[in-house]
């Protein structure tokens, strides 16, 4: 049976190269890199090349602005907690309603904590108003933590307007760039982002390895303490095959971010097109020109989510219905439910997303299959009128 595979917002293939360029370390380069002898220092420069690949990535001005976390949640609350406690005469959080869990739920935790959170609405495309945030700002906020797109909408957020209102306020600004990074040309440096945060299993690197980019001169306080590892920014022994890989699929990244915008995004473009061609009472949710290239979140009206991606699974198609940190809740997408999409909508949503390895013959083979899958569905469905 042929496998196509859609859900490349929840985790990626680990690209050849990254699978080769790791290999040495899980074999002949074990040292521990903290270690004094040279069979643990030469591993040291291996780990300076994947920061400086990293930081060229998103554009850093340094290298040393990016410190190695364990994955793109870790990131988050780092650059959460990180900004509280050294505000610490400020409990205000400026966040939204869209965010995925890694950010939404530390922000309801803060909440029961005590710290006042105001989440901002997004409109019906999913698109956020900065001037939202600029009305939300107080004496009391410590932090802006918006995402810069969306996981599963791939709808993008004004980043680099929220963070010019950031810094005329002289607050902290946090995004989790998780879904950005890789697909789209960035360079924090025009952005005035102070932290952001990424993962590689969103690239093509294996799960268990992110990173922080921590803009210089932002004051910073350690998430997780110990030993000296990261300029004493996060305690551990570093992961060293994993960060080596990171930074090979960072490399990767910067290579193929035009064939993102352009291959990818057209395959997209036509799997969408027909989709909503072939199939009534379908519609595309969030913004159709603001969004990342390789994503596209349709609803088929009365028909459960579940029920679709079963018998895709069943012809060997992947996808998802909201993000992959949820998919055990039978409750509509958080998102959706934000845009105001109808419960006649949202429980039906499948969000497809592609990636550098997607083909015409996988979208083909998704054309074929997909309105029989929805047509079937109907048939059963009590509510179904077409």
């Amino acid at each position: 049976m042929r496998e196509v595979y859609l859900d490349n917002n929840a985790t990626t293939q680990v690209a050849p190269e990254v699978v080769e360029a790791m290999l040495p370390f899980l074999k002949e380069l074990y040292g521990n890199p903290s270690s004094m002898h040279a069979f643990g220092g030469k591993i040291g420069a291996h780990l300076e090349r994947a920061r400086e690949s990293v930081a060229r990535l998103v554009g850093a001005e340094r290298p040393s602005e990016i410190i190695f976390t364990s994955c793109g949640t870790e990131a988050d609350s780092t650059a959460i907690w990180s900004a509280l406690n050294t505000e610490p005469d400020k409990s205000h959080i400026i966040t939204s309603r869209v965010e995925h869990p890694a950010v939404r739920s530390l922000a309801l935790h803060l909440k029961r904590k005590g710290y006042h959170v105001t989440e901002l609405p997004v409109d019906s495309a999913g698109l956020l108003d900065p001037r939202d945030v600029e009305r939300a700002i107080t004496k009391k906020t410590a932090l802006i933590s918006i995402m810069a797109a969306n996981n599963e909408t791939g709808v993008l957020f004004p980043i680099e307007e929220i963070g010019r209102i950031a810094a005329s306020h002289g607050v902290k600004f946090h995004t989790d760039a998780v879904q950005l990074v890789g697909k789209v040309h960035l360079d924090v440096r025009s952005l005035n982002v102070n932290l952001l945060a990424l993962s590689g299993h969103k690239i093509h690197a294996p799960k268990g390895i992110g990173a922080l980019y921590v803009r210089r001169g932002t004051r910073f306080r350690p998430f997780l303490i110990g030993g000296h590892q990261e300029r004493g920014r996060r305690g551990g022994t570093e992961a060293v095959p994993n960060i080596v890989a990171l930074g090979k699929a960072a490399e990767l990244a910067l290579e193929h971010v035009d064939e993102e915008q352009s291959r990818v995004r057209a395959l997209r473009d036509r799997l969408e097109r027909g989709l909503l061609e072939a199939i009534p009472s379908a519609k595309v949710n969030g913004d159709p020109q603001q969004r990342l290239p390789n994503t596209t979140n349709i609803s088929f009206e009365h028909v459960e989510g579940e029920a679709i991606l079963l018998m895709m699974s069943d012809l060997g198609m992947a996808a998802s219905s909201g993000s992959a940190c949820t998919s055990g809740s039978l409750e509509p997408s958080h998102v959706l439910r934000a845009m105001g999409v109808p419960y006649t909508f949202a429980h039906g949503s499948i969000r497809f997303s592609l990636s550098r390895y997607t083909t015409d013959d996988d979208v083909d083979y998704v054309l074929e299959h997909m309105p029989a899958i929805i047509a079937r569905l109907r048939e059963i469905s009590p509510f179904w009128k077409g």
